[in-house]
């Protein structure tokens, strides 16, 4: 049976985090420090990063950590989720990304580096040819995977195709369901750029913000299957999932022990009810991101690319 979170993740430490202007054009969340130089950035984004991966190990996370070079520039390589997933059957996934300078994160070294420690990829499947029609799909920030359950939920946006999603559902069999979700920038609503901001599936949880969907069927929609699963809905507010309490991901640590792992800003946003409900399923664990957030426009999640692979026998 395939299992819906795991002990294992891949974390990839910047050289050269800023803000990247190549994705700033629809992630409304990106923000530039002020007097601050690139490489003073990079070291606080850097800072953040190995607080995380030591606060991840301290309760028995499997970190593969793999330090990104200056070899392009890569500004985003922090957030190796958006171009990567692995699957319980031995399957890697590679993602059309939408920044062209994003592209260059997808590395057959990083790959090797995952089979180095122990686990094994039988076969990759590969969208990013889908980049040259200028159509994209940024894997798990794209798409919330219900692996216990298979159901895929994805907020269509610039940087998700609902006809690469669907194509994407068939191989890996995952049931589709499809959604729009938004945010207000300045007088208007326009489409937040990536599903894991609004939206976080646990085992026996979830956590989404249904103020975002402004069709009311596929809200409604949207509901049903998460009750389907008997998942216990937490409903974020817009205001939370700006202080990305939606991109939050659950791991299994030492002695088969769950955690849901997220930001400072994350855990303080959330109400003491909503603490509560979500503590009935898990522990809680967060570490300040305030730069990877501020400059990067994603949190948690977006740093952690779960391992699902098998491992390798001898």
């Amino acid at each position: 049976m395939n299992k819906q979170i795991t002990n294992s993740v891949l974390m990839i430490r910047p050289v050269q985090f800023r803000m990247n202007e190549q994705t700033a054009v629809n992630n409304y969340y990106q923000k530039k420090i002020k007097d601050l130089k690139p490489v003073e950035v990079n070291r606080l984004a850097a800072q953040e990063f190995d607080a995380l991966v030591d606060k991840l190990r301290s309760v028995g996370v499997h970190v593969i950590v793999v330090n990104d070079t200056k070899e392009f520039d890569t500004p985003d390589s922090i957030f190796p989720n958006n171009w990567i997933s692995f699957h319980h059957n031995g399957t890697a996934a590679l993602y059309p990304m939408f920044a062209e300078n994003r592209r260059h994160e997808r590395k057959e070294s990083i790959l090797e580096a995952v089979e180095q420690n122990g686990f094994f990829i039988e076969h990759i499947i590969d969208y990013s040819a889908a980049e040259q029609e200028e159509v994209f799909l940024e894997g798990t920030g794209s798409i919330i995977l219900d692996r216990e359950n298979r159901k895929a939920y994805c907020a269509l946006s610039p940087r998700a195709d609902e006809a690469l999603f669907i194509e994407f559902c068939e191989d890996f069999d995952f049931f589709p369901v499809v959604f729009s979700a938004y945010q207000p920038v300045g007088l208007k609503r326009k489409k937040i750029y990536h599903t894991n901001v609004m939206m976080c599936v646990g085992t026996t949880f979830a956590l989404v913000c249904l103020n975002s969907i402004d069709d009311k069927k596929e809200r409604k929609n949207l509901v049903n299957h998460l009750k389907q699963t008997n998942k216990d809905i937490v409903d974020l507010t817009e205001n939370q999932i700006n202080q990305f309490a939606g991109n939050m991901l659950q791991l299994s640590g030492a002695d088969q022990k769950s955690y849901l792992v997220m930001s400072q800003s994350s855990f303080d946003s959330l109400r003491a009810d909503q603490r509560t409900q979500l503590e009935k399923h898990t522990t809680l664990i967060s570490s300040p991101l305030d730069t990877i957030e501020v400059c990067g426009g994603g949190s948690a999640r977006c740093m952690m690319a779960e391992i699902f692979l098998p491992k390798v026998t001898n």
